[in-house]
């Protein structure tokens, strides 16, 4: 995995952690969810104009992943409206690099060496000891974890095939006008108007404009790496959340947390030799 694909992955492993952080410390994370789709999309809007370069085959990449993006926020929000992000987080990333390996392999023709393989088994092992589920859990919020690292893993091959198409920032923007206008219609509908209006906004549009900018990096790291590497790496946000919970929520770091900070070190050491 060339280093600059590595940094710009782990810098979007940190941005991914710092907006799930914001989004689910929100009273109502569904509501905030629909100022976090919405903001970015205006914010970003005239940059990606002023970069507008595509090629028409863009256009079927742009129209699944943003049904996935849709469906993506869908589940999240409702995650972390009824489970911890304690639970949830660490479930969604740590599995998404295990199904795109396969996935990958088998659905796309995308190989992968032994040292890739079981450096993405090491890291998702790891990132599930950081911060593991506990052991009362519902296993509905199970499912909808489960559902999110689905949508990752998915969107995370096409979209390394879709990036090929036009700039990162342009088909992240198209991708994501869809999902945010998804979102909120449906959410007005379903959940009334008054639950967004009521809602704050400064930190969900914060958190939005950084995980478009996070989604960003991630695209630009799958030109030039593989998908299987890329979302594995991204996988390190479990740890970069687990110590920003530890320094802004207080919450103690136990010996399973630091075991599994330190296998998704070899992890990506073996993504390295890749």
């Amino acid at each position: 995995m060339p280093i600059s694909a590595l940094l710009l992955a782990l810098g979007a492993a940190f941005l991914h952690a710092l907006w799930n952080l914001l989004l689910a410390r929100e009273r109502d994370p569904q509501a905030a969810t629909a100022v976090a789709l919405c903001a970015p999309v205006v914010v970003f809007a005239p940059v990606a104009v002023a970069v507008w370069e595509i090629d028409s085959r863009v256009w079927p990449f742009v129209a699944v992943t943003s049904l996935l993006q849709l469906l993506y926020f869908g589940l999240l929000a409702t995650a972390y409206r009824r489970a911890d992000l304690s639970f949830v987080y660490p479930l969604a990333r740590g599995l998404a690099p295990v199904l795109v390996l396969p996935a990958g392999a088998l659905a796309v023709g995308q190989g992968a060496s032994v040292a890739q393989a079981l450096g993405v088994v090491v890291v998702a092992s790891g990132v599930l000891l950081v911060r593991g589920p506990k052991g009362d859990a519902d296993p509905r919020d199970a499912l909808l974890a489960l559902g999110v690292a689905a949508c990752i893993a998915t969107y995370t091959l096409i979209d390394a095939h879709g990036v090929g198409y036009a700039p990162p920032l342009v088909y992240l923007e198209l991708s994501m006008v869809p999902a945010a206008l998804g979102y909120l219609v449906g959410f007005v509908v379903f959940a009334g108007g008054r639950r967004v209006r009521e809602q704050r906004l400064v930190l969900p549009a914060l958190a939005g404009i950084l995980s478009f900018a996070a989604y960003a990096l991630v695209l630009v790291a799958l030109q030039r790496a593989s998908a299987a590497s890329v979302a594995a790496v991204r996988e390190t946000s479990v740890v970069i959340a687990t110590a920003l919970a530890a320094w802004l929520l207080r919450e103690r770091v136990s010996r399973w947390r630091l075991a599994g900070a330190g296998l998704v070190v070899v992890g990506i050491a073996l993504l390295g030799l890749d």
